[in-house]
Parts: C-alpha cells; sequence; structure tokens
C-alpha cells in the first residue's frame, strides 16, 4: 500500500510538471502565436481583395512562417522566407512550363528550386521554403491564376509580416533575453550539479564523466551570443529604437556578464579533475551549492528577491569553502580561486557594483545595494513602462 501511495504521489508530481511546463511554454509563446493568426488572416484578406478570383494561399503561409521565427530574428526571417517563396515559384512556373502537371512536373520544380536556393545562400530555411513553393505551385496552380499572382501573394504576406513585426509590434527584447538568460542559468546549475555528483565518485570514470559535461554549456552559451547580436539588429531595424532602447541595451550587458558566468563555471568544472578524491568529496557539496544558486536565479530573474537569495546562498558557499592558504599545492590553489570566480561573477550578474564585490566577498560590507531588474514597455516603441514599487523585498545579510 505504501508503494502505491509514493507510486501515486510520483505520478502527480510528474502531471504537475509536465503542466507546469505546458503553461510556461504557451506563456512564452502565446504573443507570438496571435500574431502569427492576425498576420495569416489580415495577409488573406489583404490579397484575396486586391486580385480577383483566385486563391491568395502563398500570402497567409508567408506571413505565418515568416512571424513564427523567434523576436529578434522575425525580420530577416521574413526575407529569408520571401528569396525562398520567390525561388519556388519561378522553379514552380518553369516546372509546369515545359512539363504536364503531376509528379514530374512536382519532382522537377521541387529539386530545381532547392539547387538554386542552395546555390543563392546556405541558410536552411531558404533552401526549404523554395522546396515548400514549389510543390505549392505545381500542385494547387489554377489554369486562371498566373506565376505574378502568387509574386503578389508572397509580397503581402512577407510585408504584413514585417509591418507586424518591425513598426507595429516589435519583439519584447528585454522578455526574450531574459527567457535565454534563464535557459542558460538552467543548463549551468544542472551541468554544475551532475559535477557535483560526480564528485563523490572515486577513479577516472569519476573524472571521465566530469570531462563529459563540460561540453554542456555549448549550445546555451551559443544562443547568448546569438540573442546579442538579434537584439542590436533589431534596435537599428525596428520601432523600438523610437522609444527607449536603454533597458535592451542594459540587458545586453546582463548577456555578457553571464557569458563571464559560465567560463567561472567551466574553470570550476575542469579544475576539479585533477584533484584528488578526498579533496574532491571536500568539493563536492560546494559546487552542487552553486547550481542551486543557479537554479535560484533561473527561476526568475525579473525578481530582486530572488537575486538577494542568489547572492546570501554564493557567499554562503564560497565562505564554506574558504579562501586558501598560502600552502596549498596549485591545483587547490586554482580550485578556491574558481570558488570565488564564480561567486563574484553570480554577484556582479545579480546586479552588484564590480567595486564592491570584494568587500562583500570578505564581509566588509554587508548590506551592498542589489537594484530592482528593469522593466519593459508594455508597446517596445513607446517610453512609458510601467513602474512598481521600488521596496525591498528581502535585506541582504550573511548567512551560515
Amino acid at each position: 500500500m505504501g508503494a502505491l501511495f509514493t507510486g501515486g504521489t510520483s505520478a502527480r508530481r510528474l502531471v504537475r510538471t509536465v503542466v507546469l511546463q505546458a503553461r510556461k511554454r504557451l506563456s512564452t509563446y502565446g504573443s507570438q502565436i496571435l500574431l502569427a493568426i492576425i498576420g495569416a488572416a489580415v495577409a488573406w484578406t489583404i490579397a484575396g481583395g486586391l486580385i480577383q478570383d483566385h486563391r491568395p494561399f502563398f500570402a497567409p503561409i508567408a506571413a505565418l512562417i515568416a512571424l513564427n521565427a523567434s523576436g529578434g530574428e522575425r525580420g530577416s526571417n521574413a526575407v529569408r522566407l520571401l528569396a525562398g517563396v520567390f525561388i519556388g515559384i519561378l522553379a514552380g512556373e518553369f516546372a509546369l512550363l515545359v512539363t504536364d502537371r503531376g509528379v514530374v512536373s512536382l519532382t522537377l520544380g521541387t529539386g530545381l528550386a532547392m539547387i538554386v536556393a542552395a546555390m543563392v545562400t546556405s541558410e536552411r530555411v531558404v533552401v526549404g521554403q523554395s522546396a515548400a513553393s514549389a510543390i505549392l505551385t505545381t500542385i494547387f496552380v489554377g489554369g486562371g491564376s498566373p506565376g505574378v499572382d502568387r509574386l503578389v501573394d508572397a509580397l503581402i504576406g512577407a510585408g504584413v509580416a514585417l509591418l507586424l513585426s518591425q513598426l507595429l509590434f516589435p519583439a519584447r527584447l528585454v522578455a526574450m533575453m531574459r527567457r535565454i538568460e534563464e535557459e542558460a542559468l538552467g543548463e549551468m546549475a544542472r551541468m554544475l550539479d551532475e559535477v557535483g555528483l560526480s564528485l563523490t565518485s572515486d577513479g577516472d570514470d569519476a573524472s571521465a564523466q566530469v570531462v563529459n559535461r563540460l561540453g554542456d554549456l555549448s549550445r546555451p552559451m551559443a544562443e547568448l551570443s546569438k540573442a546579442r547580436e538579434a537584439s542590436m539588429s533589431t534596435i537599428r531595424l525596428s520601432t523600438i529604437r523610437w522609444g527607449d532602447p536603454g533597458p535592451v541595451i542594459d540587458e545586453d550587458e546582463v548577456i555578457e556578464r553571464l557569458i563571464l558566468l559560465g567560463e567561472s563555471c567551466l574553470f570550476l568544472a575542469r579544475t576539479t579533475v585533477a584533484m584528488d578524491s578526498e579533496e574532491r568529496r571536500e568539493l563536492a557539496p560546494i559546487v552542487r551549492g552553486m547550481a542551486d544558486v543557479l537554479g535560484t536565479l533561473a527561476d526568475d530573474l525579473s525578481s530582486r528577491e530572488a537575486r538577494e537569495q542568489a547572492v546570501n546562498q554564493a557567499l554562503t558557499a564560497a565562505r564554506g569553502y574558504g579562501a586558501g592558504t598560502p600552502d596549498d599545492d596549485p591545483v587547490t590553489h586554482a580550485t578556491h580561486l574558481a570558488v570565488e570566480m564564480v561567486a563574484t561573477d553570480i554577484m556582479v550578474f545579480a546586479g552588484i557594483r564590480f567595486e564592491e564585490v570584494e568587500d562583500v566577498l570578505f564581509g566588509e560590507l554587508e548590506d551592498p545595494t542589489i537594484p530592482a531588474p528593469a522593466q519593459e514597455p508594455w508597446l517596445p516603441w513607446l517610453r512609458w513602462r510601467p513602474r512598481l514599487p521600488d521596496i525591498r523585498i528581502g535585506r541582504f545579510r550573511e548567512r551560515g
């Protein structure tokens, strides 16, 4: 009976976790889905009103796919999509011109579209969209619907996507960047937690496990760099530049700090490989403690309370390991330095000024200022944004 109860509890916890993740994903992508639906409907309406006696299916498809990109890439995605659609339509029209409708025209048009797209660009979205457009052209083309109509449809769909994504509803970049930061922090936390578990094992297998996990951060670190590039491009090309780009620029600096934090985590994980078994077991709770800190930050980057809690936890872990002694061997000295680096980068990422970090780490400053995360405008082209009460939710204090 106890086993059944435990199993039921585990099942309920699993279901609750899945539901919460689904809600979070829907909350994250809900506005993007709504904007894509609106764009498709608008593109269909405009194309149907301008060109009579045809079904303008290319217009909503172009708008939908262009708006389905991540926030910072909608504009460039619309341009790539338009290139693919043009290539596909032209290849499909050529196939219909030289062959009868059917599998022959579909094969010829699709192959020609993909070859031309691959010669023009290495972007896979262009190659894929050119093939899809060629297939649609060869299958659904009507005798009274010339190819120029489909080109106009594609232009309308891409134009609607650009209007919505760049002028009326540009991406909420701060929210987008924080989602990427949370994913990167979560990956860092998982890596350090697994490294900490590996430190409790003996033998060469433990070292091999640590080395294997060092590559876990490659994807989130690449996503962070990509987010920085996309944010600067969006500021230049969208109506965000008409408002206040300050929060986006500030968040760009936060990503830079997060990249440094990721490098510190890698350094900490790397130094553990050269330690003996006894030192590894001593370091294991420290590494897992740092993982808990990163998990706290990943839970809610928009909360100052979470940042204060993370700083407290980082200090507890770093002070618990100590600063080392002059008699330490080079590996042990490097490990103490790595722990301090991770704690330092966590505090800087949380918002503590760099010149105050050393005083905080060694207990000379007990109440540093941790600013509230910046709020982003609800409408990105406006300077107005919601003002939240500037109240300290928790008081920074030394723990442990």
